[in-house]
């Protein structure tokens, strides 16, 4: 194919743009920063870059656009995803939106670096939205550039497509495009800026709509563009539920409850930190959005957050996610009481989400452990004493459950303590003290007969917990190893870890070498233990 055909497939997209054409615009076209009042987004081109470069793109998520790879690996595709050329059919815009951060009202955030390109109908009748990260500055850019660095922008490409393949609801990644230009960034806010490479992530999703574009229409007291901007997410997002009524919020709402509930679930399962849970960075669809100083628990620790901005307070840290995502729904159902004046359905709908949370996490830990079912009259108990034994123990989370999945209850009584307790001492980081261990195995005797109880075939119960468990996941010092690379000029580890993780939960013997526990130089490493919101 030549380069006027693979320009002519890329051109033949089927852009709907809905978004631009139900919703009220910005009737100013300039980029400077302002409030921006009565309108749902502002018309915005990309920024010009001086040598774009396709670093890499998800072969699986451009199927799911009906692109095949001689078209991403196309200059005339580098073009479109840098921002330097628009496809035929998109309507550049960014969305206007404001949200809780840290708890706290900030009002109007909006798309400060973000572009959507328009909403692609593929050959299945799916909507995606396309949207540039990292190009260029808009009116919601406050006093910012609208850039995005290499780090950032590797990082939120690769977990994208490696939470998908978890199996874990969230926005996907399309393409990494490097500018060929230098953005300066304060990493950690300590006044020693650097210039890092810059990059453009296009992110894709069904709909990008968050808690907080709910919420800055509510607070600023404008119902009818908050019922406009609720009607149209209905018909757009939700159109089972039937035409927007009184009676149709109050089911929308709770399907965003359960939606929500069933996400957080996941990331507990996983051990995902999402570090920033404000209620701009909380999608309507019940998907991980905005990957930002996100990162994977690897010892065992309910009170950790990757947020350097949240350490001294952690709300955001993991074992505070399910209360957390309680509170942001909180938030959205006082922005969208003035369309119901009826408290009784949106509390029914938090309800909902407390009930579906604490069903969905004990049917999660039964599947992580391979039982049957979870008896709360036994294993309440047993969940509670592992959850503190895994932090006493500093116990990395990925590896513990995959050992636990090879040991053979019907064979484990023919073995002495320390043999029993071997495999899961792989997965420390320190030397347990004596008494651990005998707690340890105290707890793993009790598991095994509670296994024994069930009666489940040994083969079917590893292939159970496997099947929760990953054995492979974007660990924080594999992504900073990729992005060291990349800054160099190598991107082969940004392709080696796009394919591994497209199978977190295989054996893949040939790559043992990132299902190992954390290296000890990356414990405190920047980019490997903390993060900043810096990018």
């Amino acid at each position: 194919m030549n380069a006027e055909e693979k320009i002519a497939l890329l051109d033949t997209l089927h852009f709907d743009n809905r978004f631009v054409r139900e919703l009220p615009a910005d009737p100013e076209s300039d980029k400077h920063p302002r409030q921006v009042l009565g309108a749902c987004y502002s018309r915005v081109q990309p920024a010009h870059v001086a040598r774009p470069q396709c670093v890499a793109y998800s072969k699986d998520m451009a199927a799911r656009l009906d692109l095949p790879p001689y078209v991403c690996e196309s200059d005339y595709f580098t073009r479109i995803f840098s921002g330097n050329r628009l496809a035929a059919g998109m309507e550049p815009y960014a969305t206007c939106y404001g949200g809780h951060q840290f708890g706290q009202w900030a009002g109007q955030l909006g798309d400060g670096r973000v572009i959507n390109l328009g909403e692609v109908i593929n050959r299945k009748g799916e909507r995606w939205t396309l949207q540039l990260k990292g190009a260029g500055p808009t009116p919601y850019s406050r006093r910012a550039d609208g850039l995005a660095v290499l780090r950032s922008s590797v990082r939120e490409f690769l977990c994208s497509e490696a939470m998908h393949h978890l199996g874990i609801p969230t926005t996907r990644a399309l393409s990494l495009i490097l500018t060929g230009e230098k953005v300066l960034r304060d990493m950690f806010y300590d006044g020693n800026p650097q210039n890092e490479p810059g990059a453009i992530v296009c992110r894709v999703s069904p709909s990008f709509t968050r808690f907080g574009s709910f919420e800055i229409f509510s607070a600023r007291g404008d119902l009818d563009l908050l019922r406009k901007l609720v009607d149209y997410t209905i018909r757009t997002d939700f159109p089972h539920l039937g035409e927007p009524s009184p009676e149709v919020y109050s089911a929308w709402f709770h399907e965003v409850c359960l939606s929500t509930a069933a996400l957080v679930v996941h990331w507990q399962r996983v051990g995902f930190v999402h570090g920033v849970m404000n209620t701009d960075n909380m999608s309507i669809l019940g998907l991980t959005i905005d990957y930002g100083p996100y990162g994977w628990l690897e010892n065992y620790d309910p009170a950790w957050t990757p947020n350097t901005t949240d350490a001294a307070g952690r709300r955001y840290r993991f074992g505070n996610q399910p209360q957390i995502a309680f509170w942001n729904l909180a938030q959205l159902a006082n922005a969208i009481y003035p369309l119901l004046e009826q408290v009784e359905p949106l509390q029914q709908g938090l309800a909902l989400y407390r009930d579906s949370f604490a069903l969905g996490w004990q049917a999660m830990m039964a599947d992580k452990l391979g039982l049957a079912r979870f008896n709360p009259a036994t294993d309440d108990d047993l969940v509670s004493e592992l959850l503190t034994l895994l932090h006493l123990a500093e116990m990395d989370m990925i590896l513990f459950y995959r050992k636990l999945a090879q040991i053979d209850a019907a064979s484990a009584n023919k073995l002495n303590d320390e043999a029993l307790l071997a495999p899961l001492l792989e997965a420390c980081y320190t030397e347990l003290r004596e008494n651990l261990k005998i707690r340890l195995v105290k707890w793993l005797k009790s598991y095994l007969e509670r296994i024994r109880q069930d009666e489940t075939p040994a083969e079917v119960r590893r292939d159970k917990m496997n099947a929760v468990n990953p054995k492979y996941v974007l660990r924080n010092y594999l992504a900073q190893l990729a992005t060291d690379q990349a800054e160099q000029g190598d991107f082969s580890m940004i392709e080696n870890l796009l394919e591994l993780l497209r199978r977190p939960y295989d054996e893949q013997p040939e790559q043992e070498k990132f299902a190992v526990k954390r290296p000890d130089w990356a414990r405190h490493r920047p980019g490997c233990s903390m993060l900043s919101c810096s990018s």
